[in-house]
């Protein structure tokens, strides 16, 4: 098993997409990049940490690869708005890809420099990738928030 890290907006939803995908074995939603140790979810939302909410995703590279974990990514959120997805707006909700080893790093940067050349969208993508740091778990009514309040 691999672990892939993805913000990309409000985690709840972030990781209702990647549960769909065959070949990820499980999700958790928590938060990473910043500078606060041991970050509740009102910390995060208060902007005191430098988090971003994230969704870390252990998938099997015999059945999904992480470039398909990168195009999921890149599809269920707007890459080129800074440090915000829809009404949720701050820098918990930044586009961002935490990179767990090189060839994820690599793999990332291409995708990202792939996509701004497609034409796909006519503002830069903002999207930050990054080594990932030390993860924190957020509370349990968060993980798989949507399966749990009938939204899918």
């Amino acid at each position: 098993m691999e672990k892939a890290t993805f913000g990309a907006g409000c985690f709840w939803g972030v990781e209702a997409a990647f549960r769909k995908i065959k070949g990820v074995v499980s999700t958790s939603v928590g938060y990473m990049g910043g500078h606060f140790p041991n970050p509740s979810y009102l910390d995060v939302l208060s902007r005191i940490t430098g988090h971003a909410e994230v969704v870390q995703v252990e998938y099997d590279p015999q059945y999904v690869s992480y470039d398909d974990l990168l195009e999921v990514f890149w599809n269920i959120h707007d890459p080129t708005t800074l440090n915000r997805q829809g009404p949720d707006r701050g820098e918990q909700y930044r586009s961002v890809i935490f990179c767990h080893n090189e060839a994820q790093e690599e793999a990332a940067k291409r995708s990202k420099a792939k996509l701004q050349l497609s034409g796909r969208f006519d503002k830069d993508i903002v999207t930050e990738i990054k080594r990932s740091s030390e993860y924190y778990l957020a509370s349990q009514e968060h993980q798989q928030y949507f399966e749990k309040n009938g939204r899918h």
